[in-house]
């Protein structure tokens, strides 16, 4: 397959970060992408070429396009701690939201 760079803008970043971050939740898979990302820091490049290696898999949740401007992206280890923060604050909305629902239920 051919390797195709592709440039991530800083408001694409952001766009796939909480994208990533929103199925995390969805998934209700935080706590374990959490370990992963923040054990996976140090080894961000390696991380990229485990994601080449998986393709098949994460292909089936992102486009062509999405899926390699996420491979590129996670190649920097900035990103990767947004993409944890991101995590974190829409886990936190999550919870606050089913906070208020219990409490307007009683």
């Amino acid at each position: 397959m051919e390797n195709i760079e592709f440039e991530v803008t800083e408001e694409r970043k952001k766009f796939l970060i909480n994208k990533i971050a929103q199925k995390v939740i969805d998934y209700r898979l935080s706590p374990v992408a959490i370990i992963f990302l923040e054990s996976s820091k140090p080894l961000s490049f390696l991380g990229n070429q485990f994601m080449i290696f998986m393709q098949p898999f994460y292909r089936a949740l992102f486009s062509f396009r999405e899926y390699e401007e996420i491979a590129a992206m996670l190649e920097d280890r900035s990103n990767v701690e947004a993409l944890i923060c991101e995590i974190e604050r829409l886990e936190e909305e999550r919870d606050e939201r089913k906070r208020t629902e219990k409490n307007s239920s009683h």
